[in-house]
């Protein structure tokens, strides 16, 4: 096996239900083309049993993209595992992480690190079934179990199996009394016990992700680990991956602006409704922060979130949406 390169997890955007479905990462891409992009978890029973394209489907403008599987059972994430890299995804990941009660009567999410021994076998059929690579993303502990050594346990265990990335959640996940929401914000972060991992851990790639909100924070980590996976911030504020590239790759800036972005996601949602029939405000949802803290960004907000105008093409709701306004 090729031991993976750092480099591919130096940034990425966090797997987010409801959010970074393939539209979201599209605009994604449009801002930066270096960091890495992660689908909404996908369960192994909607693909074995459901539409596997509606699932799978990307464009590929979006590479370097992951599919996020979540299972437990190894056969079939085996199957799911193959079926992502014949889609052409470049790397599945294994969701160890979500504390969701729907989730838990799944058996699979964040309560699988109870289950080291199952996970090892997870990922020890995903990567015998397939050549891309096989990460794992994780909490650092489940409930009130808060020792450096439970983390580190399931890591090493889960690494034995074949697994070289791991992308570590720093918080708890409390599996019962609180809500998902409340899971990503009341148990503590605890970067150090993350630090220590890859301190500890030199054979592997660990990246972290939770409560990095700006570019003196990716800095702190950087200097501390593999790689930065950035989650709701980069949704609601998505003009900050526009300097993602140049901050953190060494590129050249591509002099993006906001409108000119905001342009081309345009042009992609009438190819969209033209090729699929799909609604413009099923995409424009995901830009709405493209303009945030600028002037005039609530009534571009407001105009493109106005079920009103779902009619129009969504080249004529971009020119109301910059229209000045006529004083009264």
């Amino acid at each position: 096996m090729t031991p993976p390169n750092p480099q591919d997890w130096r940034l990425s955007v966090a797997p987010m239900m409801d959010w970074t479905d393939r539209h979201c990462r599209f605009f994604h891409r449009l801002l930066t083309r270096r960091a890495r992009l992660y689908t909404e978890m996908v369960t192994t029973g909607a693909l074995l049993h459901g539409d596997v394209a509606r699932h799978l489907d990307f464009d590929a403008a979006e590479h370097p993209v992951a599919l996020q599987l979540g299972g437990s059972e190894p056969a079939d994430l085996a199957r799911c595992a193959a079926l992502g890299e014949r889609w052409g995804y470049d790397e599945i990941n294994l969701n160890c992480g979500c504390p969701s009660e729907r989730v838990q009567r799944g058996a699979f999410g964040a309560c699988l690190m109870a289950e080291p021994t199952l996970v090892a076998d997870c990922v020890k059929a995903m990567v015998d079934a397939v050549s891309v690579p096989v990460t794992v993303k994780h909490r650092i502990g489940i409930d009130r179990v808060e020792s450096y050594e439970f983390v580190r346990d399931f890591v090493g265990a889960v690494a034995e199996a074949g697994c070289r990335v791991f992308i570590v959640h720093a918080r708890n996940a409390w599996l019962k009394g609180l809500s998902p929401k409340e899971n990503r914000e009341v148990p503590p972060l605890r970067y150090e016990l993350v630090h220590r991992l890859r301190r500890e851990l030199p054979g592997l790639v660990i990246a972290i992700n939770g409560g990095i909100a700006d570019a003196a924070a990716v800095d702190r980590e950087m200097a501390q680990v593999d790689g930065v996976m950035i989650g709701r911030k980069a949704y609601h504020d998505p003009w900050w991956l526009a300097s993602w590239d140049s901050a953190w790759y060494g590129e050249p800036d591509r002099g993006l602006t906001r409108e000119g972005v905001e342009a081309e996601l345009v042009a992609y949602m009438a190819r969209e409704h033209e090729t699929r029939g799909t609604p413009w405000h099923a995409i424009a949802r995901h830009m709405l922060g493209l303009y945030n803290g600028q002037p005039g960004a609530r009534r571009w907000r407001q105009v493109w979130s106005d079920h009103r105008l779902k009619t129009l093409p969504a080249a004529e709701v971009m020119r109301l949406a910059h229209e000045p306004l006529v004083p009264a």
